[in-house]
């Protein structure tokens, strides 16, 4: 599936415009404690384990994304955005976009 923040596919034309999809992941308040427990981990000002976190939390949005547009029909989304923001001492991450079937 091709995911992409703009709101087109350089070459190719949209077809079908199957609606808003969306995915979520959330962090819990464990992985912040853990991470700065691990403060040996941060090296240079940055902490590998929690950019790890994120990492995979910005996948796991994305692929949940992938999902919902696929279950729509559509081979594409475009016009994605990332979202991220702390909720009562967790992170969320989300990702939204445009589900379409490309020509």
């Amino acid at each position: 599936m091709i995911v992409t923040t703009t709101p087109h596919v350089e070459g190719r034309t949209i077809e079908t415009y199957h609606g808003i999809v969306t995915g979520e992941a959330i962090i819990g308040a464990n992985v912040f404690r853990d991470v700065f427990a691990g403060i040996t981990d941060i090296l240079g000002g940055r902490s590998g384990a929690y950019e790890a976190s994120l990492a995979e939390a910005r996948e796991t949005a994305t692929r949940e994304m992938e999902s919902r547009a696929a279950a729509l029909g559509a081979d594409a989304v475009v016009g994605v955005d990332l979202d991220y923001e702390v909720i009562n001492n967790m992170l969320m991450v989300s990702a939204s976009g445009t589900g379409v079937t490309l020509g």
